[in-house]
């Protein structure tokens, strides 16, 4: 009983190593340092491709079925990331002359895939807000040695009632709230299913781009958008019995 006892809770720590991990530490540092490099459209449509990302990952580790028409859907999909991050020009792929900031957000969108996953995979029972607190407190254990690295490379955090904002506001919505609402949703409807919702995000972060950035809505963000959003409905069809 005791070796029993053990072995859960080695696997318990190791879930919660995985969720802090990849969410908070590689999920968010990434996609906010990518923000540095590229448009915020691009980063936003990357957003869609994490629900066929997400149906890949619990492909892999055997967490929900996957069919036929999800298979496809993905392999449409990730066509539609290779139309944004290449701006439908044949050369940046041949020469892999990619931008670093798209770069940044699909190991971003990659890892909020094997996030949710772990999230609908995990075998232990917690309240969402404790579910929460322990994952960010997890995260922030793997991040604080990158905040070193950043102040040993010369780039100290400048304190001033603008950061104070900032900090209060990501603490709150994009952090406690998001994550909060993100683990009740997969537990509620499965992790396939809520990331069909992750969809809004570029709609939502295009329009308020445009209007504050005044960034544009180009040509091959329409066709990458096109085809990730087909590869979404594909993933998304039931194979009905004849």
């Amino acid at each position: 009983m005791k070796e029993d006892y053990l072995i859960h809770q080695t696997q318990l720590f190791q879930q919660l190593l995985i969720l802090g991990f990849t969410s908070v530490c590689i999920f968010t540092s990434f996609t906010y340092n990518a923000l540095n490099y590229t448009q915020i459209i691009n980063a936003s449509l990357f957003n869609t491709a994490i629900p066929v990302t997400i149906i890949l990952v619990c492909f892999l580790l055997k967490i929900e079925k996957t069919n036929i028409y999800q298979l496809s859907g993905l392999l449409i999909s990730v066509l539609g990331i290779l139309a944004i991050i290449t701006k439908l020009d044949l050369n940046i792929l041949l020469s892999l002359n990619f931008n670093k900031g798209d770069l940044f957000m699909i190991v971003a969108i990659i890892a909020w895939g094997i996030y949710s996953a772990y999230l609908r995979k995990r075998n232990f029972d917690v309240s969402l807000l404790s579910l929460v607190h322990i994952i960010c407190t997890f995260g922030l254990i793997f991040l604080f040695p990158l905040f070193l690295l950043d102040l040993m490379q010369g780039k100290p955090v400048e304190i001033s009632n603008n950061l104070f904002y900032i900090l209060i506001y990501i603490a709150i919505f994009p952090s406690i709230g998001s994550y909060y609402c993100w683990a009740g949703a997969v537990a509620i409807i499965g992790a396939n299913r809520a990331g069909i919702f992750l969809s809004l995000i570029p709609l939502f972060s295009t329009i308020l781009a445009m209007i504050f950035f005044n960034e544009k809505f180009l040509f091959f963000h329409f066709i990458g958008s096109v085809l990730i959003i087909l590869g979404l409905f594909l993933s998304n069809k039931k194979i009905t019995n004849a």
